[in-house]
């Protein structure tokens, strides 16, 4: 065997068909295809697992119960593995407390600079630490705000305590909390609030002083509204449920801590300076001209921190993240910048021989952009490391040693290695990609008249210098300008002023049992489908309900809880897997049991089930390009682009009056190929009445589009203005233009 290559035999991950393949180490290649045609299921699901499963078995069973579960992939054989850094699109998420500046530990280095040299010295790091109680504001907790009640919420000022003036949850007709009120002598129960004095209503309200001036005062245990709204709701545990948060939603607001001012650390903290400036300043300060304050930090006996941290820095600018300040919460981070900030991490490891593989990493770039992602996969090669790329972007296949095209189409009609080798000749192929890169999108013939427009006044979201911009009603626009420019802010702000569907890539699905057949409301069809055919009632066809397997409980699989060592999940002895009772997988309709169902695409279900609703339920799914998806997969496992193009079809299906759509990067996770898809459900949608408004890097959809704001010139501070607004073709002398070469 060759142990300068990755060899896999025989792999059977989802829908690859006994797939062989060898890539070489030390390489970097690119994985392309259409979407659904297997690449995931080879990178991730069969290469990534093996080795995470691999490493994960030579930790005691202790540990290996603490760390990232792998399942072990459907392979003859698979050799030749590194240990695997999986850098994905998954969002960072985190809890308030998780900032740019934490992810990357430049916070930490940054720490230890104001703790060595800081003008009052103060010592410690952690002084300046908004995690710790010695550097943390004592108000917020090192939180940067707070949650305030919204008290001209609280109460029906035209009503009575009796007449239901208290509009928090809980107070109802003859309730506890209620009589808490009505029944204490100091209120007149009867009067509506508008005729109470104000310190009547201060004493409801807030207690304390207002509530010792009533005529007659209030039991000792009295509790005011306001404390007894943050007892049950702001000072609770960390699980909350779905009913406190929209309580919380609809009665508070966030607003800057008073004390510290966002800044998050103590008044010690915040006197310290380093060079003329505070460690808040600098939280608040973009990444690029951070580091070009660092770098003038020339005292000798930080010599090694501020050389660290100015590395860590400008690692960050050259992949485009230069934008990004270091107090930014990793929550508000889009796929893509989390993607990248993920990347950073490994830059500065001397660790060689690894095994990289990246999700798609060109999401949320501009073109004028992609080349600082490229060199960024290049340096890694270049260190003795293999790397390996899930990626549709032509710009990184150029780039790659070597392109694996997985196809030739969706789901079943996938799973095979359809082109292995150089860029140059995939060119001269037939598969799918080829045949993309060689047709390009032609620009909208005649744009769309508008019906109208909507007037974005004024906005200053984060770096918007405020701009007004008319947005058209009833056609396509598209947002463009380099990451950072402000696209997402603008749109941020259009939802705000004007009220819209948004349609993001969250997940659609909350938990293993949601599918297909769930999400469109085809499950309650598919059941009266059988049941007129056997006879039994409907819900003996429900895998949630009396059709269950009794030993599965309709899942398909039984988990084994193993103690200190791995839980084990197996396929159901007694079902099979297939989820349902022996009696209800006797009836067949068209030949097919209702487990079978589960195991038919999208668009296979269309072929074979007459029914009308159900064709009507799946009919969207097929035309946004999701006819490979299987009825029964968990919707769990779709990734963020998928998600997306399951809402739209959802739109499609149920909008009647005319709306504002927007979109961030519909794009994603899509083939070149299936750009012509999305474009005509977007055109769907115009047709229909309603405005799009799109965020889009992609060359294809911006041709397409009627309109285009495009904002820059630069990221950050160096963007946030519109450089120009109008039809796609009038669009010149910006990087969008250079990109579209419209010069």
């Amino acid at each position: 065997m060759n142990e300068r290559m990755i060899r896999i035999r025989g792999a059977r991950s989802n829908n690859l068909k006994s797939l062989d393949l060898d890539v070489p180490r030390g390489t970097l290649t690119v994985f392309a295809g259409v979407s659904g045609s297997g690449k995931s299921s080879l990178v991730f699901d069969t290469i990534a697992a093996e080795a995470g499963h691999q490493v994960n078995e030579t930790y005691p069973p202790f540990l290996r119960n603490r760390l990232p579960k792998w399942t072990k992939p459907e392979a003859d054989e698979i050799a030749g593995l590194s240990p695997v850094v999986v850098i994905d699109q998954r969002r960072l998420g985190g809890n308030a407390r998780s900032t740019v500046g934490t992810i990357t530990d430049t916070w930490t280095y940054l720490r230890l600079l104001y703790s060595r040299i800081g003008s009052p010295h103060l010592g410690e790091s952690n002084r300046f630490s908004f995690n710790d109680p010695a550097g943390m504001c004592p108000v917020c907790s090192g939180l940067g705000e707070v949650i305030e009640c919204d008290v001209s919420l609280f109460l029906d000022l035209g009503k009575s305590l009796r007449g239901n003036a208290i509009l928090l949850p809980g107070f109802v007709e003859d309730g506890y909390w209620r009589s808490k009120y009505t029944e204490i002598g100091s209120f007149d129960a009867d009067a509506p609030l508008q005729d109470w004095s104000e310190d009547e209503r201060n004493a409801l309200l807030y207690g304390g002083e207002w509530a010792d001036r009533l005529a007659v005062k209030p039991p000792p245990e009295y509790e005011s509204l306001v404390a007894w709204f943050e007892r049950i709701y702001l000072r609770t545990a960390d699980n909350i449920s779905d009913h406190k948060q929209k309580a919380i939603d609809t009665f508070t607001h966030s607003a800057v801590c008073h004390e510290c001012g966002g800044e998050r650390l103590n008044a010690e903290a915040r006197e310290v300076t380093v060079r003329g400036r505070t460690i808040g300043e600098l939280a608040l300060t973009e990444v690029a001209e951070l580091a070009d304050f660092v770098a003038g930090v020339e005292d000798a006996s930080v010599a090694p921190v501020a050389a660290a941290l100015v590395e860590r820095l400008r690692a960050m600018d050259a992949i485009g993240l230069g934008y990004l300040h270091l107090g930014r919460a990793t929550t508000s981070l889009s796929g893509g910048e989390s993607q990248r900030v993920k990347t950073v991490k490994h830059l500065g490891s001397s660790l060689i021989e690894m095994l990289y593989i990246f999700d798609e990493p060109t999401v949320g770039l501009h073109p004028h952009d992609v080349h600082a992602m490229t060199g960024l996969l290049q340096r890694l090669r270049d260190k003795g490391n293999t790397v390996l790329v899930v990626e549709h972007d032509p710009a990184v296949m150029a780039v790659a040693d070597q392109i694996v095209e997985i196809g030739p189409d969706a789901g079943d009609r996938g799973g095979r290695v359809v082109f292995q080798g150089p860029f140059t000749k995939l060119r001269e192929a037939r598969t799918p990609t080829a045949l993309a890169l060689a047709t390009r999108a032609p620009a909208a013939a005649a744009p769309r008249e508008a019906t109208g427009a909507l007037t974005v006044a004024k906005a200053e979201r984060n770096n918007l210098l405020s701009v007004t911009v008319d947005v058209p009603t009833g056609v396509l626009t598209v947002l463009t300008g380099v990451a950072g420019s402000g696209k997402s802010s603008l749109a941020a702000e259009l939802v705000e002023q004007h009220g819209a569907i948004v349609v993001d890539q969250r997940p659609v699905g909350a938990n293993r049992r949601s599918t297909p057949i769930t999400y469109t409301g085809i499950a309650a069809p598919l059941r009266r489908l059988f049941a007129k055919a056997s006879g039994l009632p409907a819900k003996y066809f429900s895998a949630n309900s009396e059709g269950a397997c009794p030993d599965c409980k309709g899942l398909g699989i039984v988990y084994t809880d193993l103690a200190f060592m791995d839980g084990q999940e197996t396929v159901c002895e007694t079902c099979g897997g297939r989820r349902f009772t022996e009696e209800a997988l006797r009836h067949r309709v068209g030949g097919l049991t209702i487990a079978d169902v589960d195991g038919l695409t999208i668009s296979e279900a269309l072929e074979r089930l007459a029914d009308p609703a159900i064709r009507k339920g799946l009919h969207h799914l097929d035309r946004v390009g999701l006819g490979y998806l299987r009825l029964g997969q968990p919707l769990t496992t779709l990734s963020g682009g998928e998600c997306q193009r399951v809402k739209i079809a959802r739109e499609l299906k149920e909008a009647t009056e005319p709306s504002l759509y927007v979109l961030d990067e519909p794009t994603t996770g899509l083939h070149l190929r299936d750009i012509d898809t999305l474009a005509a459900v977007l055109d769907r949608l115009v047709d229909g009445g309603h405005t799009v408004v799109v965020i889009e890097h992609n060359l294809d959809v911006i041709r397409r589009a009627d309109w285009v704001v495009d904002l820059g010139p630069g990221a950050g501070r160096h963007g946030g203005r519109v450089l120009y607004e109008g039809p796609v073709k009038g669009l010149r002398g910006t990087a969008t233009a250079e990109a579209l070469g419209q010069g």
